[in-house]
């Protein structure tokens, strides 16, 4: 019997406010990015203050908020947007795109890094290993919400999705989910394809740049690695995750947007590794104290 995936995204409502699982999990992500970031800046891993290294958490929210939406926008859903460009405001509908959401960093850091005199690079390869974490806890939201799941699978390890049962029955939760356990929506189990990702892109990607990145590495190198990764892990995924509706596979009945968004990362990846091969280490600063950290 497979696994019926019915969980309530509401964590619960304050009247018509309602709290949702994946917004606590941008702010988990959030949360956890700026105190490992801080522990590591302590230690002199990043020339700057701790108010300025939480503008830079700050600046790279918004590019991940504003990028992730317009990316998706552009990249998976660009007919809608240009008939009804004011879709992109429609947030409560769901649609982020993690490319458009890197660009959106990228930016973020570029302006940040004028604004303080620190070389981009050596901004981007120290927040490198703090993203996963919201990559991965992103996946849970996903999981939760039950979407973007995978495809159809006979392995024991599949789940039932109320929303990926094709063409369901009139009929409310509580009865797909008895359903369910009678083994009669067996045929609509999907990989828990959210869940992979949460492995590779969440942990297994953190875990690999936490350690690459303990001692200083040539510059280039860590934020090479993640796109390398990252463009990797996510290609293999796409193989057994359905594409968005709107646009399907765009060629060869299993090539999608995001195989396609994630090549450049993997040469982009490639490239980078091979320039920190003839870049300079950043030496060690020496650590702000917290007092004077504080006061700047």
């Amino acid at each position: 019997m497979h696994y019926f995936v019915d969980i309530n995204p509401i964590v619960f409502s304050l009247g018509p406010i309602q709290i949702h699982w994946y917004g606590i999990m941008y702010l988990l992500g959030f949360g956890g990015a700026w105190w490992l970031g801080q522990r590591r800046r302590a230690a002199g891993r990043l020339p700057v203050t701790h108010d300025q290294f939480s503008d830079l958490c700050f600046y790279m929210m918004m590019g991940v908020i504003v990028g992730g939406r317009v990316g998706y926008m552009l990249f998976y859903d660009t007919g809608n947007f240009l008939r009804n460009p004011l879709l992109l405001f429609r947030i409560w509908e769901g649609g982020m795109s993690f490319h458009g959401g890197l660009l959106g960093v990228l930016a973020a850091g570029l302006i940040w890094t004028r604004r303080h005199a620190v070389n981009f690079f050596d901004a981007i390869d120290f927040v490198a290993p703090l993203v996963p974490i919201g990559l991965g806890l992103g996946r849970l939201g996903n999981f939760i919400n039950g979407e973007l799941w995978g495809r159809l699978t006979s392995a024991p390890w599949g789940m039932i999705f109320p929303t990926g049962v094709e063409n369901p029955p009139n009929a409310m939760i509580d009865q797909l989910r008895e359903m369910a356990a009678a083994g009669q929506l067996d045929a609509y189990a999907r990989h828990p394809s959210q869940l992979y990702e949460f492995a590779l892109e969440g942990v297994v990607l953190f875990a690999v740049l936490w350690f690459y990145s303990r001692k200083p590495r040539p510059r280039y190198a860590v934020s090479g690695l993640f796109a390398l990764l990252y463009g990797i892990f996510r290609f293999v995924v796409e193989f057994v995750r359905v594409p968005d509706v709107q646009l399907g596979y765009l060629a060869f009945d299993w090539l999608t947007m995001g195989q396609i968004l994630s090549l450049p990362l993997i040469a982009i990846g490639v490239f980078l590794l091979v320039l920190s091969r003839r870049s300079p280490t950043a030496a060690v600063a020496t650590p702000i104290p917290a007092a004077a950290s504080s006061s700047i």
